[in-house]
């Protein structure tokens, strides 16, 4: 999936590195590299190469929505066309690209955009969208895309009927050998509808007689066999037909159509006995196929038609016995599904992530019914329809786990609340303080301190605790020389001075020496004051803000949860009203094939039992000798169903 859409955003060669926007390419081919300069942008790109293509548009289109991505506004939009494309919202996408893909746009970016913008709106059934899509593209894409998108146009024009175009374009067509295949054969289909059956003749036969060497060869080759078989039945041509449908293979998909086509083109020549033998290896395959259902009764009108009317009996018997038996199947398989809920029960089965429209389902639930759907599920309406509830299933997913996120951002909200007012006291008492005032007036009377004490030169003002000690013993001393309290006298007291003054001029020396140094760390540890101080007047404003602001900011935060809830809400019911919607429209859709089916078993049983009817009273009343020579009416037998229509099976 990302592949696809990084065919959209970046083609091969480009990267999510580089310089510029996303609009200078140096080739057609290419959109240049980019460098990512928003951090959300970023974001997206992480998830969008997870492969989480849902969760990269969210966040584009959050991001996008909040200003975020100021840098890559052209990129994001042609991003979020490719996610759109990748997840199937081909409206979304297709508004996107005809904003952004302008001649400005490389030209093969460009051209990519448009054909898978109309591969998306063709396999929706959006043929008028898909054909100015296609038409959009200018100039040639690569090979592969191409043959591709040629076919994509020829189609869409055959579904409304312009055959004319059609043709014209398939026939102008050349390309690799399978591609052709395919040209050729929806070229032969364009002329069968068209009444050209022999120039489709030429185109169907080439195709049914090609060498296939893959499945995909040999079903195309089967098709093209079927679909001209059909044709010429319809035209009254069984001798051509028989031929043409003897090629399909006895085990490919369409071998049971091809059994009973060949059958009635044996039936047409008046060959009973040739049709018998298709008609019989067909009777014993799996009833549920139309074609089938068909053979029960063309089985018995073979007999009959060759004289064999016990054994003719004797197959309408059994064959009204399986109808029934297959009503009754088909009656249980009805009532199971409208008891239970269809799409919750396919989709259980499935275990793979994907969304949008590359999925399909793959399995079936084991249930007695599920024999009846695959004809269903093989429709592509029904395919289709399955993605869209799939994609409700998922965004309802979304919806409930982001439903449960608001009440955790609920009980965030009261948890911050209740935070507030614990911790409210506590801060009015320290708002109270005026802390910041009081610590200010004392850093400046340290400073006014530390001024004086350099101006005063008062180095024992800066020194240790012992160092200030032994200066003030020092002084002491020398006062109480002064004073004559020392109690010594004449050598004596001359010793203790000269030892006084010794001891004072080394600790004097050592102050004065340490004095530069101890002042330059205390200017160090009052600008460290500073910074301190400066980071608790910034803390004490924020408590002081938040002190107004925390009951104000809670308050909306509890009103955009409760606004989010709501529309959350909302949109539940709304997802849940749309899937059930889509749920009632698929089980319908389901119920009414079961329903034809079952509508067709019963047209089956009357003509059984008419035809049996029929039977038993010629028996009983055979016709006289003369009615019985006479020629056999060329009008056909009104108990058998006519040979299924469709020039293209």
């Amino acid at each position: 999936m990302r592949r696809f859409a990084l065919a959209l955003v970046a083609w091969v060669g480009s990267a999510v590195a580089g310089a510029g926007g996303a609009w200078a390419a140096a080739t057609t081919d290419k959109l240049a590299a980019i460098r990512v300069q928003d951090l959300h942008y970023g974001d997206v790109l992480f998830h969008f190469y997870q492969d989480d293509n849902f969760e990269a548009l969210t966040r584009l289109l959050a991001y996008g929505q909040w200003g975020r991505l100021p840098h890559h506004l052209a990129d994001a939009e042609l991003l979020a066309g490719g996610l759109y494309l990748s997840l199937g919202m081909h409206n979304e996408a297709g508004e996107r690209f005809a904003r952004m893909l302008t001649p400005s746009t490389p030209a093969g970016v460009r051209n990519r955009a448009w054909f898978y913008l109309g591969k998306v709106w063709y396999a929706r059934g959006y043929d008028d969208k898909a054909e100015h899509a296609l038409r959009s593209v200018t100039g040639l894409l690569p090979p592969e895309l191409e043959a591709e998108k040629t076919h994509l146009l020829a189609n869409v024009l055959m579904h409304g009927g312009r055959y004319d175009e059609a043709v014209q374009i398939l026939d102008a067509f050349q390309g690799r050998s399978d591609w052709v295949a395919y040209a050729r054969f929806n070229l032969g289909v364009a002329l069968v509808r068209k009444g050209q059956l022999a120039d489709a003749d030429r185109y169907l036969t080439s195709v049914g007689e090609m060498a296939a060497g893959t499945p995909e060869m040999l079903a195309l080759r089967d098709k093209a066999n079927l679909a001209l078989g059909f044709a010429y039945l319809q035209a009254d041509q069984p001798a051509n037909a028989k031929v043409v449908l003897e090629r399909v293979r006895l085990d490919g998909p369409l071998s049971n159509k091809a059994l009973l086509g060949a059958g009635w083109a044996n039936a047409a020549l008046g060959d009973f006995e040739g049709a018998l033998a298709p008609w019989l290896e067909l009777r014993d395959r799996n009833l549920l196929d139309a074609a089938v259902q068909e053979s029960w009764l063309a089985v018995p009108y073979a007999y009959g038609k060759l004289g064999a009317n016990a054994q003719a009996a004797e197959y309408y018997e059994t064959a009204m016995r399986e109808f029934d038996k297959e009503g009754l199947s088909l009656d249980a398989a009805i009532a199971g599904l409208r008891s239970t809920r269809l799409l919750d029960d396919l989709l259980a089965q499935e275990t793979e992530g994907r969304l949008g429209w590359f999925w399909q389902l793959k399995e079936l639930p084991d249930a007695p019914r599920s024999r009846y759907l695959y004809a269903v599920l093989a429709g592509h309406d029904f395919q289709e329809g399955l993605k869209n509830y799939r994609d409700l299933a998922f965004m309802q997913q979304r919806l409930d786990a982001w439903a449960g996120s608001m009440e955790a951002f609920h009980d965030m909200v009261d948890a911050r609340q209740k935070a507030y007012a614990e911790r409210v006291p506590r801060a009015d008492a320290l708002l109270a303080t005026a802390a910041p005032e009081r610590i200010e007036r004392q850093r400046g009377e340290l400073e006014s301190k530390l001024d004086a004490i350099e101006r005063n030169h008062d180095t024992a003002a800066l020194g240790t605790a012992v160092e200030r000690d032994q200066w003030e013993r020092i002084q002491r001393v020398e006062q109480a020389i002064a004073n004559g309290e020392a109690g010594v006298a004449g050598a004596d007291l001359e010793a203790m001075k000269d030892r006084l003054r010794l001891v004072k001029g080394v600790l004097a020396w050592r102050l004065d020496e340490a004095m530069r140094a101890r002042v330059y760390q205390q200017r160090r540890e009052i600008k460290d004051l500073d910074a301190a101080l400066r980071e608790a007047q910034r803390r004490w404003v924020r408590v002081e803000r938040a002190r107004k602001n925390v009951p104000t900011n809670t308050g909306e935060f509890e009103a955009r949860i409760v606004a989010l809830s709501a529309r959350l809400g909302t949109l539940q019911a709304r997802l849940e009203t749309a899937r059930d919607r889509q749920n009632d429209f698929l089980e319908a859709a389901a119920v009414h094939e079961l329903e034809a089916q079952q509508a067709r078993l019963a047209a089956y049983r009357v003509l059984a039992r008419f035809a049996l009817a029929t039977i038993y009273d010629r028996a009983a009343n055979p016709p006289p000798a003369a009615e019985a020579a006479a020629p056999e009416s060329k009008v056909p037998d009104p108990v058998v169903a006519p040979p299924p229509g469709g020039e293209a099976p």
